[in-house]
Order: structure tokens, then sequence, then C-alpha cells
């Protein structure tokens, strides 16, 4: 069993900041890809952000364009955990965010964090 656990969502103002925190435990074998997605009331859910590990694709990271030059997304590898740096926030980022882990075949999903972002 794999269990991935958020934190550091909450309520801030427009152009205000949030650090989400996701702490993976349990039979992980590797963490391949390490992603933030979110889902926002009536929408799908979409990925935000992706790091992968640096013996699948030298470290790299990638994001969706709304948050691009916004959002930095980093992991220790030490401790299995994986964090989203919010900056400049927009109402429109207001969501519930989810952390997700993968390798292989193996692919697992945090309980999610909601994030609001006031106008």
């Amino acid at each position: 069993q794999v269990q991935l656990v958020e934190s550091g969502g909450g309520l801030v103002q427009a152009g205000g900041s949030l650090r989400l925190s996701c702490a993976a435990s349990g039979s992980i074998d590797s963490t391949d890809f390490m992603s933030w997605y979110r889902q926002a009331p009536g929408k799908q859910r979409e990925l935000v952000a992706t790091s992968t590990s640096a013996s699948t694709s030298a470290g790299s990271t990638n994001y969706a364009d709304p948050v691009k030059g916004r959002f930095t997304i980093s992991r220790d590898g030490a401790k299995n955990t994986v964090f989203l740096q919010m900056n400049s926030l927009k109402p429109e980022d207001t969501a519930v965010y989810y952390c997700h882990i993968a390798w292989g075949k193996n692919y697992y999903w945090g309980q999610g964090t909601q994030v609001t972002v006031s106008s």
C-alpha cells in the first residue's frame, strides 16, 4: 500500500502565495513521476505540473500553460515528498489540488487539498 498525504492548502487573496506538500509513504518502488493535478467545481481534473526523477528524464519538470512562470514543482527524493510553490495566485486557480505518484503501471492519488483564491 502507498499513502499520499497532502498539506498546505487554504484561503488566500489574489496575488498571494501558497506552498503545497505531499509526502508519500508505504511500498514505494520508485518515484519516476510525481505530479500535481487540480479539479475546479464543474470541471475535469487537469494536470498542473510534473516532476520526473533524475533516472527517468534527467529530473525534468513540466507545467500546464496557465501556471507557467507562477508555479514551481520540486521534490525531496530522500523523503519521497513533492512540493508545489504557487505564486501570484489568481481566482481561477481555485480548485482541489491532488498529488499523484506513478512508476511502471502503478499510480496513486492523494486525498486532495482545497485551495481557494479570493478576488
